[in-house]
């Protein structure tokens, strides 16, 4: 897939904890997805993330990948994510030495502050809402501050996380952020297909409103 610069983010922002769920909902028409898998071997990460690649590169979707920096460089992906405490241990000039763009985790002014001076492609705020997916220090930040962030940082494509839904859409979007991340209220519906369809008409509709 060629690296060449994206403008903007895609609106809708699928996350996904392997692989299979890759194979399932990207080519649905996902143009964004991340991969977050945690606890694994390294053997088993780099084995997931290449047949990861195949699946996004046959539907012109970009592939994020969470945490895994090294080999993230060393198997050409798009795009790295990482949290503030990595920031602490990645080498990011080698990262973006390998083209590779770049998304960090925010979530206050000193966070945002450090974040933008590493030049990332994307920046993200979370939680926007209460959320279930995994046991973090910080209470929801509310829409309020995605428009704080988004005053702060320009054209700077801003990604908003944690509990998001259909319902909470407009608002989020209005609110300031390019870009919806949704984990829970896609892998754990009844029908996550049907759902990803509802998430990307839900998109467009809003767009032209």
């Amino acid at each position: 897939m060629s690296k060449s610069i994206m403008k903007k983010l895609n609106s809708f922002y699928l996350i996904v904890d392997s692989t299979d769920w890759i194979e399932r909902l990207v080519p649905i028409g996902v143009k964004l997805v991340q991969l977050r898998i945690k606890d694994k071997a390294d053997d088993i990460i780099k084995s997931e993330i290449i047949r990861a690649k195949v699946i996004c590169e046959k539907h012109d979707c970009q592939l994020v990948i969470n945490d895994y920096w090294q080999i993230a460089i060393e198997l050409g992906c798009d795009y790295v994510h990482l949290g503030q405490e990595d920031l602490d241990v990645a080498n990011i000039d080698l990262i973006k030495k390998a083209g590779i763009k770049l998304g960090l985790s925010t979530h206050s002014i000193p966070e945002l502050d450090r974040a933008l001076d590493y030049k990332p492609d994307y920046i993200a705020l979370g939680p926007v809402f209460p959320t279930v997916t995994k046991h973090v220090p910080w209470e929801p930040q509310g829409l309020e501050k995605l428009t704080i962030w988004k005053e702060k940082i320009g054209d700077l494509p801003l990604v908003a996380i944690g509990g998001l839904n259909l319902q909470r859409l407009a608002g989020v979007l209005s609110a300031g952020a390019d870009s919806a991340a949704v984990v829970t209220d896609i892998i754990h519906n009844r029908d996550p297909e049907k759902q990803v369809e509802t998430w990307i008409k839900s998109i467009e509709k809003h767009h032209y409103e």
